[in-house]
């Protein structure tokens, strides 16, 4: 591992030991592509997205369906932008139920995959 992977690692573990005191005995994590994807992966983007458009989300889609030692899944949230599952505005009612769908997605995904 890198200087990067080395301290989210050591990080991590004070969490995880933490979580584990308190009874807790799984967790997921969603994390940043450091090389080929080995791991179930789930995609979910964004219609509106400079940085990952559509039609590049369904590329590696393809890509991914193709491997099948591991289950990946993409799925594009039409009429939202780059990071909206984050930073949503609350008053806007269609915003507020896709992110609230991309969460329960990403939920349902860590259980199926726990």
């Amino acid at each position: 591992m890198g200087p990067f992977q080395d301290k989210g690692y050591e990080d991590a573990k004070v969490v995880i030991a933490a979580l584990r005191s308190k009874g807790v005995t799984s967790i997921g994590a969603a994390g940043f592509c450091w090389g080929d994807v080995k791991i179930p992966t789930a995609i979910l983007g964004a219609e509106i997205d400079n940085a990952s458009p559509p039609e590049q989300l369904k590329h590696f889609g393809k890509i991914l369906s193709a491997k099948s030692e591991f289950d990946s899944y993409v799925k594009i949230f039409p009429g939202v932008s780059h990071g909206w599952s984050v930073r949503y505005n609350l008053d806007d009612e269609q915003a507020v139920k896709s992110a609230e769908e991309a969460h329960a997605d990403m939920l349902n995904w860590f259980t199926r995959h726990n």
